[in-house]
Order: C-alpha cells, then sequence, then structure tokens
C-alpha cells in the first residue's frame, strides 16, 4: 500500500522547486505520456507567465546527458528516473517520472519511491498533474495513452478531481476509435486496437459482417455512425465481435473490445479530441512521427495544431495496421515469450504500440519485439501482462540487467519495457532474456 500523503508532500517540493526556475529546459519523451505531461508543466509555466523551453526526446543516455551539462536548470517529464547517468548533472534538476527509479542525486516526484506502480497506478501525466495541479483532462488521457485502464489508485483520485471538476465523464462502452465519428464500415475497416483479423483492413467483410448483424449502414443520406446504433444494435455488435475475437485471438483480446471510456468535456465536440483514447492516439501519432512539439501544440489547444496532426494521425493508423498484420501472421512462440521480429519492417516508433497490441494473444507469455534504429543498432520493446506481473514478472529489471553487460541500455516498468542493443549482440540477449524470462 502506497503513502499517498508523503508522495503528494513531495509533489508540493517538486513544485517549488520548478517554479522556483528562471527559464528552465523541460525535457520530456516523446510518446503520449510524454506529450501531456511535458504539456502540463508548460501550462502550469504559461498560466504563471514563467518562462520556459521545450526538448522531446525518446530516450536519455550518456550522449543527452553530456549535451545537457551547460544547462543550470532542467525539468526531466516521464523521463530520467530509470537513466543513472543524470545524476552526472551539475545544475538544478526536478524529475517528474513514474518509470522504476535508478537516478539519485536530485528531486524525484516518482509514485514507485513511495509505494506506488508507476506501471499501473500512476503515470507521469497523473504525477505532472498532482505537481501541478493543472490539466486533469490531460492527466487522463496520459494514463490511458499508457495503457494503464481501469483507473485505479492514484490515476482514480485524479480522474475524480477531474470528474468533480466537470472536466471528464466517464461511461462503460466500446473502445473501438472513432465510435463517435466514423462510419461503421470504417469503423471496423481501421480497427488496430484491437485488432479484428478478418475485419480490419477489408472492406467488402466489413459491409458483409454488419449486413448479416442486420446493421443499417445509412439513415436517409447519413452514414450511420456507433453513436447513432440503438441499444440492441450496440449490444448485438459487441456480442459478435467479442465472440470472434474470443476465437481468433484470445478472451484477452475479446475484453478489451469495452470498458471505461472518457469524455473530456472541455475538449471540441465532433473530433477525436473529446475521447481521452482517441486522443491519446493523435499525440501518439504526433510524437511517433518526430513531431511531438506539434502534440504539445494540440494539448495546449493552439491554432491550426488539431488540423495538421490530423494528417499524421491517418499516416500513423495505417503504419499500425500494416505492423499488426505483419506481427499477426510472422510472431514466433520460442518457449518462454513470443517474438516479432520487425526489423526492417516496423519502425522503431511503433514497435512497442504494435507489441502491446498483439500481447493478449500471447495469453501467458511476454512478447519481444525487435526493430532497426536509424543508428543501426536494435530496438528492443517488451510486454506482459498483469498476471505474469503478479506472478513476478518484471520486464524493466531483466531489460537493465540484461542489457548492461551487452553494451546495451534498458529499462522501463514491470508490465511494459524497452532497450536498445549493439546489432551483433542480438544473440546473446535472446539467450540471457529467455533465462531471465
Amino acid at each position: 500500500m502506497g503513502d499517498a500523503k508523503a508522495f503528494l508532500q513531495r509533489c508540493g517540493e517538486a513544485k517549488a522547486a520548478a517554479g522556483a526556475m528562471g527559464d528552465p529546459l523541460i525535457m520530456h519523451h516523446y510518446d503520449c505520456d510524454g506529450i501531456t505531461s511535458g504539456s502540463i508543466v508548460a501550462s502550469w509555466f504559461e498560466g504563471s507567465g514563467k518562462k520556459y523551453r521545450m526538448k522531446a526526446v525518446r530516450k536519455v543516455d550518456s550522449e543527452l546527458v553530456d549535451s545537457l551539462q551547460a544547462e543550470k536548470e532542467i525539468i526531466f517529464v516521464d523521463l530520467g528516473s530509470g537513466s543513472p547517468s543524470v545524476d552526472e548533472l551539475k545544475g538544478d534538476v526536478v524529475i517528474i517520472d513514474h518509470h522504476q527509479p535508478m537516478a539519485k542525486s536530485h528531486l524525484q516526484a516518482n509514485p514507485h519511491l513511495f509505494g506506488f506502480d508507476g506501471g499501473s497506478e500512476l503515470s507521469a501525466a497523473g504525477c505532472a498533474y498532482f505537481v501541478f495541479g493543472v490539466s486533469a483532462d490531460l492527466g487522463v488521457v496520459g494514463a490511458v495513452g499508457d495503457i494503464q485502464c481501469p483507473l485505479r489508485s492514484l490515476n482514480k483520485r485524479m480522474l475524480e478531481e477531474a470528474v468533480g471538476q466537470n472536466a471528464v465523464e466517464v461511461s462503460t462502452d466500446l473502445r473501438l476509435f472513432g465510435r463517435n465519428s466514423r462510419p461503421m464500415t470504417q469503423l471496423l475497416l481501421y480497427a488496430d486496437e484491437p485488432y479484428l483479423p478478418g475485419l480490419t483492413g477489408h472492406e467488402e467483410a466489413c459491409a458483409k459482417f454488419l449486413s448479416e448483424l442486420g446493421i443499417e449502414l445509412k439513415k436517409g443520406e447519413k452514414w450511420r455512425t456507433y453513436h447513432d446504433l440503438s441499444a440492441s444494435e450496440k449490444k448485438k455488435l459487441v456480442s459478435s465481435l467479442a465472440e470472434m475475437l474470443s476465437m481468433k485471438i484470445s478472451p484477452e483480446a475479446a475484453g478489451r473490445l469495452t470498458g471505461e471510456v472518457f469524455t473530456l468535456l472541455n475538449r471540441q465536440e465532433g473530433t477525436e479530441l473529446r475521447d481521452a483514447s482517441e486522443f491519446s492516439t493523435v499525440l501518439n501519432a504526433c510524437g511517433r512521427n518526430s513531431r511531438a512539439e506539434l502534440g504539445v501544440d494540440v494539448c495546449l489547444s493552439r491554432l491550426g495544431a488539431y488540423e495538421k496532426a490530423l494528417v499524421l494521425l491517418a499516416e500513423h493508423r495505417r503504419n499500425l495496421r500494416e505492423g499488426i498484420g505483419f506481427a499477426m501472421k510472422n510472431s514466433q512462440d520460442l518457449g518462454k515469450f513470443m517474438l516479432i521480429d520487425g526489423r526492417g519492417v516496423i519502425s522503431d516508433s511503433i514497435i512497442g504500440v504494435v507489441a502491446g497490441m498483439l500481447f493478449p494473444g500471447a495469453r501467458n507469455k511476454p512478447v519481444l519485439a525487435l526493430s532497426l534504429e536509424e543508428s543501426g543498432k536494435i530496438k528492443l520493446s517488451t510486454r506482459g501482462t498483469r498476471k505474469l506481473v503478479n506472478d513476478g514478472l518484471n520486464l524493466g529489471k531483466i531489460l537493465t540487467e540484461v542489457c548492461a553487460p551487452i553494451g546495451g541500455v534498458g529499462g522501463g516498468h514491470n508490465i511494459a519495457a524497452g532497450a536498445t542493443i549493439p546489432n551483433d549482440r542480438l544473440d546473446e540477449f535472446l539467450l540471457e532474456f529467455a533465462k531471465r524470462v
């Protein structure tokens, strides 16, 4: 059981230290949680009339730390805790993070330090919310984007505060992307979370599936969305999809079809930004296409940002569908774990997302996915399940310990972690990873 009082006290200390800075560099991760947490910090600084600078990065390594030695004030967000090299920085440093902590020399607001699991109980965006007390809706988006649903513990506390502020509304419903905005055929055609085998990417099959359920695609001249369906039509659709997923992938995948959905009441109706899950996908599209700064602009409602992000969103979802399609056909069962070798096929910016979407099909085994970085090094992404973690799996710890002796860098959460290793050390890594798992 975590100590919430002590955690919130530390958040207050972090806010005071950050507020005392004159022109800090805010270093944040490039994914949804990193963009939302960075935006929360930026929002507070702007609201306080204070100067700041921002930079998004993929990882903190010794090269990055060397480049930051001249900086006098740095705020790490969704970064820093898992990087011991950060201890070498001499300036004023505040770390707002939720990864398993290895850095020790600077002030940290991190749920792990107070008995909470940063992999499931609080994301970096939630941590930033508790530090600065602004933009609770972005805190919820960050948690959703970091696959921390259902929200519990400190996440639940943040959600309740967001609901109390009339910023978020909670309900239970279908979780497919575009349920309020996409025509029914497109809802199924472009589904990738979860991936619908036989339907995703097959327009005629989607139309036939809906026809066999007796669901009319149009009402007059208007294409119907999931939002337009009757209660009985919704029930029929969800149960049919769940049955299909349970048979073709796993009961866990079927279970991900429905769940808590979060409507963001301060965001524009009729857009992806009105729904926390869809908002998180927009931000991932920005970050994983090297436009994290555009994601920050979207979070802060800057003029024209949403329209630009939609272009990246279309490309991102197309890449995901192709990546998932490849992974479904080419995953290998190596006994202790499932392997997706996406080198040269799946971008290193989305390999973790693909691994996360596949893992329900792995049932009782973690997933290890490979891709190539621009440098030629191998990017590793691992995903597990809550049951595996409860049984003792800690992927972040495994990657940290396995990568260090072979010249790599790794770490993260117990349920999801990543690493980079030299191209010629893969066999050594796989053997040791299998032993540790």
